[in-house]
């Protein structure tokens, strides 16, 4: 298995497909990203798009934002998702730990991420590449 960890510099149509095929997979009620979306994601100063790839194809992806707060530089793991086909050869863990390695590169003092109770396999994964639950409740509100 040859996987390869690489950070998006710039959108493609590749990229835009890869997210058609594996954003469903991660939420049912994600809409489908448009080339408009696809190319704020990767151009935002705060977020850093890894993906995965296999024999040349992506098979994973993850965003880690970055965010300079009054108390410190933190950041955040959002949008795990590796391709069905493909789960269970560590790709999801490849893709964390390059993430944690950008976030200490560039100084954060925290990497948070969240993750619902029923995937148990990936809150194991969190576990143990070091992640600890914290005693939190999180807050959402919708936007319309």
């Amino acid at each position: 298995m040859d996987i390869r960890v690489e950070v998006i510099r710039e959108p493609s149509e590749e990229l835009l497909d890869a997210f058609g095929r594996l954003l469903p997979q991660l939420s049912t009620t994600a809409r489908p990203l448009d080339r408009a979306a696809v190319d704020r994601l990767v151009s935002c100063d705060a977020n850093t798009v890894l993906v995965a790839r296999s024999g040349g194809a992506i098979v994973g992806t993850l965003t880690l934002v970055l965010l300079p707060l009054p108390s410190g530089l933190r950041g955040r793991v959002e949008d795990v998702v590796v391709d069905d086909a493909a789960r269970g050869q560590g790709i999801a863990g490849l893709l964390i730990e390059e993430a944690l390695r950008l976030a200490r590169r560039a100084g954060a003092r925290t990497v948070d991420l969240t993750s619902r109770p029923d995937r148990a396999a990936a809150n194991r994964l969190y576990e143990r590449l070091g992640f600890q639950a914290r005693e939190s409740t999180v807050h959402r509100y919708t936007v319309d």
